[in-house]
C-alpha cells in the first residue's frame, strides 16, 4: 500500500514537472508576444508562476519525505516488536517450571473448616465440580454432595521453583466409566494448594473435589479402584512463566482403607505431555 502511494506520488510529480517545463519553454519563445500584450505584466505572471511551480514542487518533495519517513517508522516498529517478542521467548524458554507427580496419592474428605468457608464464602477458586453438578444448588443444599481432597507429591524435573499450580480438567478413568471435574464457573482455573512437608521434604499439591453423595466415584467405606488419572494444569513459574499440558498418572490401587477412610494410591509412573510452549504471564 506504502510503495504504490509513493509511485503515485512520484508519477503526479513527474507530470506535473513536465507540464511546468513545457509552459516555460513556451513562454520561452512566445516572449515577444507576451512582452506585447502584457508589457510589465508579463514579467509578473512569469514570476508567479514560476513561484508557484516552485512551490508545487517543494510541496511534493515534502510529501515523499514524509511517506519515507512514515516507511521507516513501521520498519523500526516492527524491528522492536519482533526484538521485544524474541526478548520474551528467550525469557520464558528459559524460566519456565515442569513438575513430575510421584510417590503416592491420597483421596480423602475435605476438612470441614474448609467446606465451611466454601459454603460463606461462595467462592470455588479451589474446587472442582463433578459434570453436569449445578453450583448454586451446592450453596443451597451442601448436605446433597460429598466434599474430598487429592493430594499427590510432585518435584520439579526441569526449569524453576513453582510459584502456581492451576486445574483445567481431571479425568478419573475405571473400566469401562470416566468421571470428570471441571471447574465451575464462573471461575476459568481451579488454583491448587501447594504444601510443603517438612517430614518428607517434598512439596504437594492439594485440590478439591465437590460429587453427589450417591455418586460412584468415591465411597469412603470402600476401596475405590481406578485404572488411570488424567490432569489437566497449568504451572507457572517463580519468574512468572506458564506452561500449559496434561500428565497421566498410573497407579497400584490400595488394597485397604486407612483408619480415616483415606485411600492410597501408589504412583508407578507419570508422564507429563506439553499443549503450549511456555509464554510469560500477564498481569
Amino acid at each position: 500500500m506504502m510503495s504504490t502511494s509513493k509511485n503515485k506520488i512520484i508519477a503526479i510529480m513527474a507530470i506535473a514537472s513536465m507540464a511546468v517545463f513545457l509552459i516555460a519553454l513556451t513562454m520561452l519563445f512566445l516572449g515577444d508576444i507576451l512582452d506585447q500584450m502584457f508589457n510589465v505584466i508579463g514579467i509578473r505572471v512569469a514570476t508567479l508562476f514560476v513561484a508557484f511551480a516552485s512551490f508545487f514542487s517543494t510541496f511534493l518533495f515534502s510529501l515523499l519525505i514524509l511517506l519515507h519517513n512514515k516507511t521507516v517508522y513501521k520498519m523500526n516498529d516492527d524491528t522492536n516488536r519482533r526484538a521485544e517478542l524474541f526478548r520474551e521467548l528467550q525469557f520464558a524458554s528459559t524460566n519456565y517450571s515442569i513438575i513430575e507427580f510421584m510417590d503416592r496419592m491420597l483421596i480423602y474428605g475435605e476438612s470441614q473448616r474448609y467446606i465451611d468457608r466454601l459454603i460463606q464464602r461462595k467462592s470455588m477458586i479451589f474446587h472442582m465440580i463433578e459434570n453436569q453438578i449445578n453450583v448454586d444448588d451446592i450453596y443451597l443444599h451442601p448436605e446433597n454432595y460429598r466434599f474430598v481432597s487429592i493430594k499427590i507429591p510432585f518435584r520439579v524435573i526441569e526449569g524453576r521453583t513453582v510459584s502456581s499450580i492451576k486445574f483445567d480438567k481431571l479425568r478419573f478413568e475405571r473400566t469401562g466409566s470416566n468421571y470428570e471435574f471441571v471447574t465451575p464457573k464462573p471461575e476459568h482455573e481451579t488454583r491448587a494448594f501447594l504444601l510443603y512437608n517438612e517430614h518428607t521434604k517434598r512439596n504437594n499439591v492439594i485440590v478439591n473435589l465437590i460429587i453427589r453423595t450417591d455418586s460412584e466415584f468415591y465411597d469412603p467405606n470402600q476401596i475405590n479402584v481406578f485404572s488411570k488419572i488424567k490432569i489437566y494444569i497449568n504451572i507457572t513459574s517463580l519468574l512468572g512463566v506458564t506452561v500449559k499440558g496434561n500428565t497421566e498418572l498410573y497407579f497400584t490401587n490400595p488394597e485397604q482403607i486407612e483408619g480415616d477412610g483415606t485411600n492410597t494410591y501408589r504412583i508407578n509412573s507419570a508422564n507429563f505431555t506439553l499443549t503450549e510452549m511456555p509464554s510469560i504471564t500477564k498481569i
